[in-house]
């Protein structure tokens, strides 16, 4: 069973449908409570998406009230006009993706069926539920939740486990450690794709933003965590310890201590390729595991490189 839980959109519906419901009621509006059904029906995750659900409801609910003058005022109010009427309007929202209008469109054409007769105060009095309605959910919309303590959580745990692998990593060049089970690999795949949902809700939440800085620095991490999954089964799986390895290590404590959100690929690629010119004068491989171990070690260097690249790309998080 579920932890009960009751969130913002939930607060929101309730309060929405509410205002709604009152406001309807207080100007004695014909079937007032659908006024709270509109409201409902509207109630979105992000602000652009209420506005796509508003204006796609509206247009739909326009086009409903369209076809049901033309189908049961000049036909008739029965079930099989209804019926003839809904095979035509379904696909034309189809034809003009406004599906999602469908269910607030159906709201308007039953009470005109059920009233069977289509005024000009029938007419007003739909169109003032849809204003009240959607106007509603459009008010309580507009409020949504600060995200930006929550992306800093998120980023403050996802830089805590890129030091923790580095670390590790660290250790076994060091000390031959092979105790690692490698979890915080996982964990940062999985934070990172929750990273990137809430960050792709904040620049939702903003009309006029098209791109989010955390959501670029999580898919920049991300791309950085694919190097580190490709390249980590070689560096952890050394045939024999060279004296490279010390080298590799120093450098990697060195990374592991800068985890940040700001730009400093330029200075550690200086760094590594330091580490490069040091790889060239030391001794040659006296044996075959020494130069498998090596070549996995300077494999490994290349791809921090590109690892740092992605860094490198990434203009950092103006705080």
């Amino acid at each position: 069973m579920k932890k009960f839980k009751i969130g913002y959109r939930t607060i929101k519906t309730a309060v929405g449908a509410c205002i709604a419901l009152l406001i309807a009621e207080y100007f004695d509006l014909h079937y007032f409570s659908s006024a709270a059904i509109l409201t409902i029906l509207c109630i979105q995750p992000t602000k652009k998406k209420s506005l796509n659900a508003i204006y796609t409801r509206i247009v739909a609910s326009l086009i409903g009230m369209l076809y049901a003058f033309l189908a049961l005022e000049l036909v008739g109010y029965n079930p099989i006009v209804l019926g003839i009427m809904l095979l035509v309007f379904i696909p034309t929202l189809v034809s003009f993706k406004f599906t999602d209008g469908f269910i607030s469109s159906v709201v308007i054409i039953m009470h005109i069926y059920n009233e069977a007769n289509f005024t000009v105060s029938l007419l007003l009095n739909e169109l003032a539920l849809m204003a009240i309605g959607f106007g509603t959910a459009l008010a309580v919309n507009m409020y949504m939740g600060d995200l930006q303590k929550d992306l800093d959580q998120y980023l403050k745990n996802i830089e805590e486990l890129y030091r923790s692998i580095f670390s590790e990593i660290v250790k076994y060049l060091r000390n031959g450690d092979t105790s690692w089970d490698g979890k915080e690999i996982i964990e940062a795949a999985n934070l990172l794709n929750k990273a990137k949902s809430i960050a792709f809700k904040d620049v939702e939440n903003h009309l006029t933003r098209k791109e989010n800085q955390f959501y670029l620095y999580f898919d920049m991490r991300e791309k950085q965590l694919e190097i580190i999954e490709r390249v980590l089964p070689k560096i952890t799986t050394l045939p024999v310890m060279v004296q490279q390895a010390e080298l590799v290590a120093d450098f990697m404590e060195e990374l592991a201590n800068n985890v940040h959100s700001g730009n400093t690929a330029k200075k550690f690629r200086s760094k590594l390729e330091e580490v490069k010119e040091e790889f060239a004068t030391m001794p040659l491989p006296e044996n075959h595991e020494k130069f498998l171990a090596m070549a996995s070690l300077y494999q490994f260097i290349e791809e921090m490189d590109k690892y740092l690249v992605i860094k490198q790309t990434f203009r950092g998080i103006r705080r």
